[in-house]
């Protein structure tokens, strides 16, 4: 089994459409997928449907699945520790990778993705980042960064804290972002700076992740 975290290097850039792109992508390949976003914030009971839960249940195939992709939902539209706290939760680092691990093991399936919440150095827990589960999962990292004004610091800051963590970056997305400078250029920039990583083009529209499935399942 091939299993990936995905990872943002901010909040709100496209990484569970990058996801989904992907499990859709190796699905259409006749591969096994599996999704899990061990826990969720800003999520509505009221309308499932809108969240990223589902629509990773949907990538799956199994439309109703959502609650399984995401056993941790909370409704505040805050980062997970704060969100958690307001219904009288606490988050826990070890419980969050306990729950990424047993999954793992149970999973039979040939890509299996593992999304964060918010960027790399987003707080999960009240004493721990998005970057703690990474590395204590250890799993390849699938890198999701905007193509905003700003983005090229943000993405080699995060390679910089990811690979310090000794984790491999397997790819590089850059999810068009929304009123943002030319697409092309800003990929062509950011390859200048980072050589080691393919860099992959997300437009918002027409992308299915058939280059990104090529990279990683190969």
């Amino acid at each position: 089994m091939k299993a990936f975290f995905v990872a943002g290097t901010g909040t709100d850039l496209g990484k569970t459409h990058v996801g989904c792109a992907l499990l859709e992508a190796a699905r259409k390949r006749g591969l096994r997928v599996e999704a899990f976003k061990p826990v969720v914030s800003g999520f509505d009971p009221a309308a499932p449907e809108t969240s990223d839960p589902a629509r990773l249940a949907a990538a799956l195939g199994r439309a109703d699945a959502w609650a399984d992709v995401s056993p941790r939902r909370y409704r505040a539209p805050l980062a997970p520790n704060l969100a958690a706290r307001m219904e009288g939760d606490t988050l826990r680092m070890s419980d969050l990778v306990a729950d990424c691990r047993t999954w793992l093991a149970d999973r039979a399936a040939d890509l299996a993705l593992v999304e964060g919440a918010g960027g790399v150095m987003s707080p999960m827990t009240d004493d721990a980042t998005n970057l703690d589960l990474m590395a204590a999962l250890a799993l390849p990292v699938l890198l999701v960064a905007g193509s905003y004004l700003g983005t090229a610091s943000h993405m080699l800051t995060a390679l910089e804290v990811v690979r310090a963590r000794g984790l491999t970056v397997a790819a590089i997305v850059v999810s068009e972002s929304l009123d943002a400078p030319d697409l092309q250029q800003t990929v062509d920039m950011l390859r200048a700076f980072e050589r080691r990583t393919p860099i992959l083009v997300a437009p918002r529209k027409g992308w299915d992740g058939t280059e990104l499935a090529d990279v990683l399942l190969a």
